[in-house]
């Protein structure tokens, strides 16, 4: 087995992000595992070595011989060049069983832990249509896929383009005229932005030059309210051109409730600005969580399916279960979203963030909702938090609940809480892998045990998966 050779492999399993596991059979009996991306379980499939270790190889499929019937067949036309859904091809009830394999089986292997119970998935009735935010790219090289390429028609626009960056490559942008992972109104307006601005010869931000002036569109919905925001990004400030954009896109789509300009000043390519000028409306949105109303502006972060988010958030409070008596701490509290679905059901309730704008906003949705048992501290969690416990007298926790990013805890943080010692731990993670990691440094001298765990579906058609694992004190 050479690294560039095509080989044959039947497909037995399936691995996390997408690559299906084949096994071929060596000397005196031995298996060699191949890891074959863009492959499932029940393909016959012919693949290229990419890669190949002393233990393993990996493999891309170039032909499939036999289809598996856990295929189907995908409803993008960008699919397998864009990098937005990589399981379109996958039944959903599919989906859902290899997510939640993976999520057991990161415990059992990162964590070591044998026991403990795995509630079922909590899906999604929404498959399609589901994210209330998505970020374009504008960029001045167009990736033009095979049937472009192959096309006779001469292609145009090259220097423009609107859309998704292609994986792993940072300059080049594939058109996109519609995307299923969004309501449809916004293909309205993403299709309206790119011929408003291609009309007028407007120029792109360049990432080698760094001159231009277009750099992103983000488009926010609402899932429980009609409020609507376009963001749209650039390089420098050109008030006639941009109000003439705001008035010309409100006059198409009558129902968006605000128009912002964030400007980019910086040579990173982040949708975020140095600073904002409110186009139209408010330059603020609002939806729902629960009960709970919150201020959305163009850079808060939020839950990005809103309608899984409370089912992620009501598996939280359920597993913390709560008798009303309780102090909470929650760690990555972000814009306050767990805490507050939390409020009307513990004592006090302490949130702990490193990102400042976020506590703030918090702060604000706090007295929106007439929360009077919850104060948010900005804290940098990648150092001990117990400075600010300590320097605040604040009463020790009965739960922690702990939603960190895809990198996990820091060891810091999870050595802080094994100071703290509280009754019950509510872990909320987006990355099972790291989540096992953190919970094997909990509970490897003994004092927690990992109770349970339930994965939750917040994106349909990615490798993407929520997990809620609680923990007891010993």
């Amino acid at each position: 087995m050479k690294k560039g050779e095509i080989r044959k492999f039947e497909i037995e399993n399936y691995a996390f992000e997408g690559k299906g596991i084949a096994k071929v059979e060596m000397e005196e009996g031995k298996k060699f595992v191949v890891f074959v991306h863009n492959a499932y379980p029940g393909d016959v499939v012919e693949a290229r070595i990419i890669k190949k270790k002393k233990s393993f190889a990996e493999a891309k499929t170039v032909n499939i011989l036999t289809a598996s019937e856990k295929r189907t067949e995908p409803k993008c036309k960008y699919f397998g060049v864009c990098g937005g859904c990589k399981q379109q091809d996958l039944k959903y009830e599919w989906q859902l069983k290899f997510k939640e394999e993976q999520v057991k089986d990161a415990f059992k292997r990162i964590a070591g832990i044998e026991e403990f119970e795995s509630l079922p998935i909590l899906s999604t009735e929404k498959i399609y249509r589901y994210r209330n935010k998505m970020e374009f790219s504008f960029a001045d090289k167009r990736w033009l896929t095979k049937e472009e390429l192959e096309s006779a028609e001469e292609i145009k626009d090259r220097n423009f383009a609107l859309g998704l960056h292609i994986p792993r490559i940072f300059d080049k942008v594939i058109d996109i005229e519609e995307c299923y992972l969004q309501p449809e109104v916004n293909d309205k307006i993403l299709n309206f932005t790119r011929e408003f601005f291609k009309s007028r010869n407007t120029t792109i931000y360049s990432t080698k030059t760094h001159t231009g002036y277009l750099r992103n569109l983000v488009i926010r919905n609402s899932a429980h309210v009609s409020d609507l925001m376009v963001n749209i990004v650039t390089s420098s400030e050109n008030h006639d051109l941009i109000n003439e954009y705001a008035l010309s896109l409100v006059a198409e789509t009558p129902n968006i409730t605000t128009i912002v300009n964030n400007i980019n000043l910086k040579k990173a390519q982040v949708a975020i600005g140095d600073y904002e000028n409110v186009l139209y409306g408010a330059g603020v949105i609002y939806d729902f969580i629960g009960k709970n109303k919150y201020r959305i502006s163009a850079n808060s972060f939020f839950q990005t399916n809103t309608r899984q988010a409370e089912k992620l958030y009501q598996t939280a409070l359920e597993f913390a279960d709560l008798k009303g008596s309780e102090i909470i701490y929650d760690l990555y509290s972000g814009a306050g979203t767990i805490t507050l679905y939390f409020a009307d059901f513990a004592k006090e309730l302490f949130g702990f963030e490193s990102v400042q704008p976020a506590v703030e906003d918090a702060r604000e949705n706090a007295k929106f909702n007439l929360k009077a048992n919850v104060k948010f501290f900005t804290a940098d969690l990648n150092k001990s938090f117990l400075t600010i416990v300590k320097g605040n007298s604040l009463p020790l926790p009965d739960i922690i609940i702990a939603d960190p990013p895809r990198s996990g805890m820091n060891p810091k943080t999870v050595k802080d809480i094994l100071n703290l010692l509280p009754e019950k731990i509510v872990y909320i993670s987006c990355n099972p892998a790291t989540q096992a990691r953190d919970v094997q440094m909990l509970t490897e001298n003994g004092n927690y045990q990992l109770v349970k765990i339930r994965p939750v579906d917040m994106f349909p058609h990615t490798f993407h998966i929520e997990n809620v694992a609680l923990l007891r004190r010993n």
